[in-house]
């Protein structure tokens, strides 16, 4: 949506295997199929003139990564290779990857900027890196810019209700929490309430999907005007904790929360919190820099999504 709202002509390739359809925009084109398929990617290039790839595929929950290794390698590092293969086959001039603040695997309170070392926990924030890595070399190889974005944690819906988290058993903290609202005798877990933090649960920095889409066209607009290939944190720099983001959900939405403590889980840092300062370099502006409207907004999608029911 953002990208149709700057004017471009998007072309979606999705397996859907979590996505829908129906939320496409209208008179955008959608290819049903798989990322990793080469000759259907050599296919859509030259019949469309592709000239930039916006790379979002993949898998993205640490605890399943942990889970399932192998899965995450191969649709997050493997597939990757494919489509790099691809863009380099057919004269692709820009590569935009969705990547994480996982490849950090931080564990102590602080900003990270993006020359921290990297050393991520589980094998999504791996397979996350090795890709990062792949993409890197390929450009210093070929004719290929990149810019790579390291998300940081992603909530919200669009301001207008065009678009926000469809997953029917959502995984994010915010959606967590939003759920067992609306199902009001659900607990909700909190892993770990011993870290070395004010409240002891961990700190995650939240960032709007909104503003993390602005962020991707600030960096298309850096590479179409030839500015070289970038490595973005995307975050505000302000971290919240568990039970920060819990006791907001409970205001927003007028509900008390079922709490239960946990086990800590294996691959979750003490807290992440970004320093975006290359990013806002590139004139990125944030709009929706705080944390009670990133869920008010999640909170009217739940409501429009439950009503349309």
């Amino acid at each position: 949506m953002a990208l149709l709202d700057q004017g471009f002509n998007p072309i979606v390739l999705d397996d859907l295997s979590t996505g829908s359809s129906k939320f496409l925009p209208a008179g955008v084109k959608l290819v049903i199929g798989d990322v990793g398929d080469q000759k259907l990617l050599t296919d859509i290039i030259l019949e469309n003139g592709i000239e930039t790839i916006l790379h979002f595929a993949g898998k993205l929950i640490v605890a399943d990564s942990v889970r399932d290794p192998l899965t995450y390698y191969f649709d997050n590092t493997v597939k990757t290779h494919s489509l790099l293969q691809a863009a380099i086959d057919n004269g692709v001039q820009n590569f935009v990857f969705s990547s994480t603040a996982a490849v950090y695997g931080r564990s102590e309170v602080g900003l990270v900027d993006e020359e921290e070392p990297l050393l991520p926990m589980s094998p999504y924030g791996r397979s996350k890196l090795m890709s990062e890595e792949i993409i890197r070399d390929v450009s210093a190889a070929y004719r290929i810019n990149y810019a790579i974005l390291r998300y940081f944690n992603v909530a919200g819906a669009d301001p207008q209700l065009r678009y926000g988290q469809t997953l029917r058993d959502p995984t994010n903290l915010i959606g967590v929490a939003l759920a067992a609202c609306a199902k009001q005798d659900k607990h909700i877990e909190i892993f770990g309430d011993d870290y070395p933090t004010h409240d002891g649960t961990c700190i995650r920095d939240f960032i709007h999907v909104a503003d993390l889409a602005d962020a991707h066209l600030v960096a298309l607009r850096h590479l179409h005007e030839n500015g070289g290939s970038v490595l973005l944190n995307c975050g505000y720099g302000r971290g919240y904790s568990v039970k920060e983001v819990l006791e907001t959900v409970e205001s927003v939405t007028g509900t008390t929360l079922k709490k239960k403590i946990a086990k800590r889980r294996v691959g979750d840092p003490v807290a992440l919190i970004s320093e975006s300062k290359k990013l806002r370099a590139l004139d990125w502006r944030p709009r929706f820099d705080h944390l009670r409207t990133i869920i008010e907004h999640a909170y009217r999608w739940e409501q429009q999504m439950s009503s349309a029911k």
